[in-house]
């Protein structure tokens, strides 16, 4: 099964909101949708960016890294942010 991490961009504010999950579509309509009460307040979302993964453990890793000062300038340097 491929897992992903992504990031979303909020239109309303413009800020970052990082995540894991199995099904990027099924997840960003469940943010819309307000089902998430951290990112409710600042719909709508867009996936700003992705990268797949084998297993779940990997995605989450990965999620903690990006939330991280080194995730966070490496994401910087990159220009992904």
């Amino acid at each position: 099964m491929t897992y992903y991490t992504y990031i979303l961009r909020s239109h309303f504010d413009g800020t970052y909101y990082y995540g894991h999950t199995k099904d990027v579509a099924k997840r960003i309509r469940q943010h819309n949708a307000g089902e998430m009460k951290y990112t409710k307040g600042k719909r709508p979302w867009k996936v700003h960016y992705t990268e797949e993964f084998q297993t779940k453990s990997e995605a989450y890793r990965r999620e903690r890294y990006f939330k991280s000062i080194q995730g966070y300038r490496f994401l910087k340097s990159r220009g992904i942010i």
